[in-house]
């Protein structure tokens, strides 16, 4: 008999259709402290914690953020997503048929992710089973936060299936060994994103939570 199977979920562009809102609140938030970054910038960032995403904009732009206003980008992004923020598209019905054990591991911090999906209703689906970068010392593309969530929760790595959004996601459920499924079906999705999630490591790709629901029960999971 094929052991339980846990499903890690990200939160960012697979649970809440954030991703496009976040790349607004660091453009505005960074034009709020005189300095100027396009959004195609921080579609560069995706899957990153907040730290790292701060030393890659500087990689890619020369451009310095203040470290003593890192707040600033929570302070805005809140704002937006209390105005704008919503699930992604049938999320809400594959969390209802959902009868299998699920965590989310995130590398955004637990104040934003208990605030994205409070905002969409989806807190209920995982109270008790949240899991932060910060609690690790690694962030994705590192598998750190993932084995975190299978080891608290009692998984083996290979009894867990990873959806992600971003290949740096993709690339940490790899090297922590789980099953990786891609996610296109948010907002920020691109032409070239399911070839991106493939060359991470995704072993498939789905463009929506239907197709992933029916992928569960061929396989029985």
């Amino acid at each position: 008999m094929a052991a339980e199977r846990l499903f890690i979920f990200d939160c960012d562009g697979v649970l809440v259709d954030s991703e496009p809102l976040a790349a607004k609140a660091y453009v505005h938030a960074y034009a709020g402290r005189g300095l100027t970054i396009g959004p195609e910038v921080i579609a560069e960032c995706i899957g990153m914690k907040q730290a790292d995403i701060f030393t890659r904009i500087e990689q890619l732009t020369g451009v310095v953020f203040p470290a003593a206003h890192a707040d600033d980008i929570w302070k805005v992004t809140k704002d937006i997503f209390t105005e704008e923020l919503q699930p992604t598209p049938g999320i809400t019905e594959f969390l209802e048929t959902l009868d299998r054990p699920r965590c989310v591991a995130s590398s955004s911090s637990i104040e934003r992710i208990l605030h994205s999906l409070t905002l969409t209703k989806l807190l209920p689906h995982f109270e008790g089973s949240i899991f932060s970068s910060s609690m690790v010392k690694r962030g994705k593309p590192a598998p750190d936060l993932f084995l975190f969530a299978a080891e608290r929760l009692g998984y083996a790595p290979q009894d867990c299936v990873v959806i992600e959004d971003s290949p740096f996601g993709v690339q940490a459920a790899v090297a922590a060994g789980m099953t990786v499924l891609g996610f296109t079906g948010g907002g920020h999705s691109s032409p070239a994103h399911a070839a991106q999630l493939r060359a991470a490591g995704a072993e498939l790709v789905f463009a929506g939570w239907p197709a992933i629901a029916a992928w569960r029960r061929a396989n029985g999971l």
